[in-house]
C-alpha cells in the first residue's frame, strides 16, 4: 500500500470508504474529499484514524505539512518524519 492516498489506505484497512465513514462518524462526502484533497483533515479525525487502523496510517500521513506543530509529542517518535524544532510554533 506504499504510495497510496493514506485515506485509501485507512478505507482499504476499515472495509471501503463508506465503512471509514461509519467508524469515524462522518458522511462518505467527507471522507471522499479528504481523499480527493479536497478538504483537510481535521486533527481529532487524524487520532481517530490512526486508531481505527491500528497505527499504519500515522497522523503524520494525514497531515504531512504540519503535524509537527499539532502535536508536539511525536516529533522524535519512531518512524516520525523529520520536524524541524524551529517549526514548532508554526
Amino acid at each position: 500500500m506504499q504510495g497510496m492516498h493514506p485515506i485509501q489506505t485507512a478505507a482499504d484497512l476499515a472495509g471501503g470508504l463508506g465503512a471509514l465513514a461509519r467508524a469515524l462518524g462522518v458522511s462518505y462526502q467527507a471522507t471522499k474529499f479528504w481523499l480527493d484533497d479536497a478538504r483537510t483533515i481535521e486533527p481529532a479525525r487524524c487520532v481517530q484514524i490512526e486508531r481505527i487502523t491500528e497505527g499504519a496510517v500515522r497522523r503524520w500521513d494525514l497531515r504531512p505539512h504540519d503535524w509537527g506543530a499539532i502535536w508536539l509529542e511525536l516529533i522524535g517518535a519512531e518512524g516520525a518524519p523529520h520536524w524541524p524544532i524551529g517549526e514548532v510554533a508554526a
